[in-house]
């Protein structure tokens, strides 16, 4: 045991160097597992094309969703405002527009 190093610096030295191990070995999996990968995909993408399937046909609609409404506007509404109300807003729009 070296003199100028304390036993929980060794320790730490130690599990730094055991996780560094650890890494590596688990990288270096991970890298061979992805080449072989690759590698499959390449092989399996060389083979010929088969012939293209006959297409399903896809459903006109949804059974589960709702159908939806045509393209309208949707529907319009309208309060009628009190003179008091009308010329409230009027000078509202007047004070908001610099009096122009």
């Amino acid at each position: 045991m070296p003199v100028h190093l304390t036993p929980a610096q060794l320790t730490a030295l130690t599990v730094l160097a055991v996780a560094s191990v650890a890494w590596l070995l688990v990288l270096t999996r991970v890298l061979r597992r992805m080449r072989a990968r690759a590698e499959a995909h390449a092989a399996f993408r060389s083979f010929p094309v088969r012939p293209a399937l006959p297409a399903i046909p896809a459903l006109p609609v949804l059974p589960a969703l709702p159908r939806q409404q045509q393209a309208t506007s949707p529907h319009r509404e309208s309060v009628e405002l009190t003179t008091a109300e009308k010329d409230a807003f009027a000078g509202l729009v007047r004070r908001l527009s610099g009096d122009r």
